[in-house]
C-alpha cells in the first residue's frame, strides 16, 4: 500500500469562497438511484449515466457515483457543481444480485492482491498490485479496490476475476494479522472530516478533505481534493 508522507492536517477548516449553501432537507434521497446529467467542459457538453453509491456524511453535498463504462468512483456535489447540467433521476432500478460465495467475499477484503488486466487485443496481461478495501455499497457484487501505481478508488466484480485466475491474493503475513486490541474505553482518533494539504513535488499544494476511513485497514483513508473529482486512497499512518 502506498504510504503518503507529504500530507499536513490543517488546523482550521478552509473558508469557502462566496456565500455558503446548505443542502435542502426536503430534497429527495438519491442514494441507490440511477441518474443522468450533462457535464460542461471547455470542449463542450458530454452526457453521463450512473448509479449513486453513497452520500458523504462529513460533506452531505458530496456523492460517490459509479458511471456506466468507467471503473473509477467519482465524487461530485451533484446539486451544487455548476458543471452538472440537466440532472435527473432515472426510473431504472439498480438490480440486486446475491454474492455467490460469501466466505470468499469476506476473505479478500483488506488483502493485498495482484490484479491482471488485458493490455491489448493480443491477450497479453498487465499486473497491477493493490488492496481490496471493502464491498461497494448499493452494487453489492462489486468491491472497492485501489492500486499502488494509481491510488484512486476503483470498483470491480472481483469474485469473477478471482475465479478466472485474474485476481491473486499475495502471500503477505501482515495482511492476515488481526488489528491491535483496544483498552476498555480507549478512544481511537479518526481523521475523517479533517482538512488536508498535500505538497506536490513542484512545490505547489492541493487541499482537500478526508471523507472515509477503511474499516478493514483503519490507517487507510479516502480523500477528496478540491480540484479533482476522483477519490484518492492513502495510508496516512506515517504522516504525523
Amino acid at each position: 500500500m502506498h504510504i503518503v508522507t507529504k500530507f499536513l492536517l490543517c488546523r482550521k477548516h478552509r473558508s469557502n469562497m462566496g456565500p455558503s449553501k446548505t443542502v435542502s432537507h426536503s430534497r429527495r434521497n438519491i442514494v441507490g438511484c440511477r441518474i443522468e446529467h450533462g457535464w460542461k467542459e471547455q470542449g463542450g457538453i458530454t452526457q453521463w449515466k450512473g448509479t449513486v453509491l453513497d452520500q458523504v456524511p462529513v460533506n452531505p453535498a458530496l456523492y460517490l457515483i459509479k458511471y456506466d463504462g468507467f471503473d473509477c468512483v467519482y465524487g461530485l456535489e451533484l446539486h451544487k457543481d455548476e458543471r452538472v447540467l440537466g440532472f435527473r433521476v432515472l426510473p431504472d432500478r439498480v438490480s440486486v444480485s446475491r454474492i455467490s460465495d460469501v466466505d470468499l467475499a469476506e476473505m479478500i477484503i483488506g488483502k493485498a492482491v495482484e490484479h491482471m488486466f488485458e493490455k491489448d487485443d493480443d491477450g497479453a496481461k498487465d499486473e497491477w498490485r493493490g488492496m481490496v478495501l471493502a464491498r461497494a455499497p448499493i452494487m453489492n457484487t462489486w468491491f472497492y479496490i485501489t492500486y499502488e501505481k494509481d491510488p484512486v478508488l476503483y470498483m470491480y466484480q472481483l469474485l469473477e476475476d478471482y475465479r478466472e485466475g485474474d485476481l491473486r491474493i499475495m502471500p503477505d503475513s501482515n495482511n492476515d494479522s488481526p488489528p491491535a486490541e483496544r483498552e476498555p474505553g480507549e478512544v481511537v482518533d479518526s481523521l475523517v472530516g479533517k482538512q488536508v494539504e498535500y505538497a506536490k513535488e513542484d512545490g505547489s499544494k492541493r487541499t482537500g478533505m478526508v471523507i472515509h476511513q477503511v474499516e478493514a485497514k483503519p490507517s487507510v483513508y479516502f480523500i477528496k481534493f478540491d480540484d479533482d473529482f476522483h477519490i484518492y486512497v492513502y495510508d496516512l499512518v506515517k504522516t504525523s
